[in-house]
Formats: C-alpha cells, sequence, structure tokens
C-alpha cells in the first residue's frame, strides 16, 4: 500500500542512484510525479524520463546521469513566499547554490530560481541536490 507516490518515486531514483544503476523504474506514474521529473531533468539530474503504459496507472522509466547526492518530499508542504525562500533552501538544501527546491505554484510545478524570476510563491513539494 502506498501512501504518498511522490516520495515512493524519489527514493527509487535515490536508491538506484546509490546501487550505481543507469535507470530506474518508477510507478505508479502521475501527472504530478512527471512534472516533478520535468524539472529535475531541467536542472540536470536526471537523463530522461519516459511514460510507458501498462493497462493501470503506467510507469515512468527514468535514465539516471550519476549527480543526484539526496532526493525527498518535504512534508508538511509548507506555503512557501518569494520573500521566505532564502530560509527554505538554507533548511533543506546543504548549501548555497546547490540544489534544487521543487514547489507547485499557480504557474505550475517549478523549481525555486524560476519562482524568484517570476516573482511567485507557493508549496513545496520536493528537494534535489
Amino acid at each position: 500500500m502506498q501512501n504518498d507516490p511522490l516520495s515512493d518515486a524519489l527514493s527509487v531514483m535515490k536508491n538506484a542512484e546509490r546501487a550505481g544503476k543507469g535507470e530506474c523504474r518508477v510507478k505508479p506514474a502521475s501527472k504530478l510525479i512527471g512534472r516533478v521529473l520535468k524539472v529535475i531533468q531541467e536542472n540536470g539530474y536526471i537523463r530522461q524520463f519516459e511514460y510507458n503504459e501498462d493497462g493501470r496507472a503506467g510507469w515512468f522509466r527514468v535514465t539516471l546521469n550519476g549527480s543526484i547526492n539526496d532526493c525527498g518530499v518535504i512534508k508538511p508542504r509548507f506555503r512557501v513566499k518569494r520573500a521566505e525562500m532564502e530560509g527554505y533552501e538554507a533548511r533543506f538544501l546543504p548549501a548555497q547554490n546547490f540544489g534544487v527546491l521543487i514547489l507547485t505554484t499557480t504557474k505550475g510545478v517549478i523549481s525555486n530560481d524560476k519562482a524568484k524570476e517570476l516573482h511567485t510563491g507557493g508549496r513545496l513539494l520536493a528537494f534535489v541536490y
């Protein structure tokens, strides 16, 4: 029984990276997991991912490139304003300008850098570094 599919997806990726695997299978697939994977790919932590249909929920094949040190979800999903972003970066990331916070906003699922550019806040979903 899965309680948090996003947490399970990030755990699968982190465990595959630590085991030295080149790819992993994330299942079940969802729109949220797909959008989070897209942000992770845009920031260079994974090479590519593709959706595969299996007649149930589907799954993602994620090709890793060995750059994930740690990743995970942020629970509870804190509300964050643009001005408060620095505090959450210091709390969840190991160093300044190292790693990415992923948040959901009215503009979609984006990274903390993109949220600063767009002058928007949202709810924190995950971190990757």
